[in-house]
């Protein structure tokens, strides 16, 4: 029984730690908009994901979500990411349909998945709870306001100022001051303003948020119209060029390739013609005839014999034992069955044809 407890003990810890890795991610959880108006949602990320590209989607579940925008990109919905600040926000303008989205930092690795937080949007005509400005300004030293607006079902919920980076909330103290007038307005008014004091912040009316942005004296983190881009490395130049090079080597090497394979064709074709003109063999056969010898027996007569041997150079696989000889006899008959050479006729062509 204690070795189960243990066992459950261990899983119950493994699970709550790989949830708290997961929730690194941080952003407000119930945001109340107008409908057809714009919100600017703050993504707050750990510092060890700044490199990460980062991502806004859209779905109950996070399996099945789907990416809205990535970090950087311009629309209805952009992403701006503010790595110095370990922040980044998602502008909606407009805002049209109210459900689940999820702040997101893509890992990329098949053990570790992508950093990511919730929240839900609700949209009406009528929000139950906004702000008058949700951008306010103010110089150092100064004081700045911000009316926050709320409807009668939330007239008797608590109500807070928050500030985003480290979630502390407050209804009063030495720099803010919270005054609710009952009729469906609260304001907070922030005075001695620091350069720390700038960011963003949220006021709230029972579970319902609504984001604001404190500038103090200019432009502050999280606000700037310019988009801080992620710099190419020397490293990731040089890698792309050394693949570009050697995909043209590869393409140079693939032709020459093609170009030697047809010119070897051409070259064993053109060997074979010449194996197949060469099959014939041309030899002169010349017939003195014997006229100043017309008393020859037929014995003298049959040693008149004229022998024309033929090799053929095209035979290299012969032996020495064997040698690649043809040989042609010609003789000179008295048979009725040959006919007579032609008396004009000195020269007569034999055709020998070597079987391989």
């Amino acid at each position: 029984m204690q070795f189960h407890s243990l066992v459950g003990s261990g899983i119950f810890i493994g699970f709550f730690l790989c949830i708290s890795d997961v929730q690194s991610m941080r952003t407000l959880k119930y945001v109340a908009v107008k409908r057809g108006g714009s919100v600017t949602i703050p993504c707050l990320y750990e510092e060890q994901y700044k490199p990460n590209p980062k991502f806004w989607c859209k779905g109950y579940l996070w399996s099945s979500c789907s990416i809205v925008a990535y970090a950087n990109s311009i629309g209805s919905t952009s992403v701006t990411d503010y790595p110095a600040q370990g922040m980044f926000t998602v502008e909606l303008n407009p805002v049209s349909d109210s459900g689940t989205y999820w702040c997101a930092a893509e890992i990329g690795s098949k053990w570790t998945p992508d950093d990511y937080d919730y929240l839900y949007i609700t949209v009406s005509q009528d929000p139950y709870l906004s702000v008058m400005e949700s951008r306010v300004s103010g110089e150092e030293g100064g004081s700045v306001t911000v009316q926050c607006l709320y409807s009668a079902a939330y007239q008797n919920k608590q109500k807070q100022w928050c500030r985003f980076k480290d979630k502390v909330c407050t209804s009063q103290n030495s720099a803010v001051h919270l005054s609710d007038d009952g009729r469906g307005s609260f304001r907070v008014q922030m005075s001695g303003l620091k350069k720390s004091d700038a960011g963003w912040y949220w006021c709230s009316a029972g579970d319902l948020q609504v984001p604001v942005h404190i500038s103090v004296g200019g432009e502050a983190p999280g606000i700037s119209g310019k988009k801080e881009e992620h710099k190419v490395s020397p490293i990731d130049d040089t890698i792309l060029a050394l693949c570009i090079i050697s995909g043209l080597l590869l393409v140079l090497i693939a032709v020459g390739y093609v170009i030697w394979k047809r010119k070897q064709k051409h070259i064993n074709k053109g060997a074979s013609h010449s194996l197949i003109n060469t099959d014939v063999v041309y030899d002169d056969v010349v017939f003195g005839q014997p006229q100043s010898i017309p008393n020859k027996n037929p014995k003298e007569r049959e040693d008149l014999v004229t022998y024309s041997t033929v090799a053929d150079g095209q035979c290299k696989a012969s032996t020495a034992s064997e040698p690649e000889v043809t040989y042609s006899t010609v003789r000179t008959s008295h048979h009725p069955t040959v006919s007579p050479v032609p008396p004009n006729d000195k020269v007569i062509y034999s055709s020998v044809k070597s079987h391989t």
